[in-house]
């Protein structure tokens, strides 16, 4: 089987684990770890999976667990009102919402459950991604679209859990969900901040902070 990474297109992969439902490969290139692309989801599967998530905006659970990136985001912004889309909201836009009561201007795009397309047409002071870079069938092409919507010094702000080593990935509950199928780690994001020339700063296990260079 001939394969090519999904993030960075190297043709230089590795298997990387096999579960009973899944194999795993991993880029040499980028480190991405991704699931055997003969194994994703139609969009109707994926959707009916999506639809069971109970993410609720008045959620204060919910909210305490997206505050771990929507702080440290707004202490590296600095004050005065910033313009910023959230990149797969899902069907519960509680970090939009968080947002928009700290001062800011929310757009929110998700490919279900906000397809709206106008957003996309801008560009923002920041961009938010919680818990959706996972889900990326494509992340060459999502990853770009993400980098073309923020300004020259904007901020791009992620949230995923990050592959460690082949060991914790084995039984690592993240990768069982069948709609996560793009792995990223530390390494990962490295390659790609230097690769399109970002600032990259981890806050905690699972936020990644990423600033665009003004041109």
């Amino acid at each position: 089987m001939s394969l090519e990474c999904p993030l960075c297109k190297s043709a230089d992969i590795a298997d990387f684990e096999q579960d009973r439902r899944r194999r795993y490969f991993r880029c040499q290139e980028c480190y991405l770890v991704f699931a055997d692309p003969e194994c994703l989801l139609s969009p109707e599967e994926e959707k009916a999976v999506y639809d069971k998530h109970e993410n609720v905006v008045e959620d204060e659970g919910y909210r305490r667990f997206l505050s771990r990136l929507a702080t440290p985001l707004m202490e590296k912004m600095g004050e005065g009102a910033k313009q910023g889309l959230d990149f797969g909201c899902g069907p519960g836009p509680a970090l939009a919402a968080m947002l928009e009561e700290a001062g800011h201007q929310m757009a929110v795009y998700d490919p279900y459950f906000a397809p709206n397309l106008i957003a996309l047409d801008a560009t923002y002071d920041f961009v938010t991604c919680t818990e959706a870079i996972e889900h990326f069938y494509m992340p060459h092409r999502e990853w770009r679209q993400l980098l073309n919507l923020v300004k020259p010094g904007g901020w791009l702000a992620i949230m995923t859990k990050l592959v460690i080593d082949a060991p914790a990935f084995k039984s690592w509950h993240y990768k069982n969900d069948p709609t996560h199928v793009s792995f990223f780690s530390r390494e990962t994001f490295r390659f790609l901040a230097e690769r399109d020339g970002l600032d990259v700063d981890f806050v905690g296990n699972d936020v990644i902070l990423l600033r665009k260079k003004n041109e």
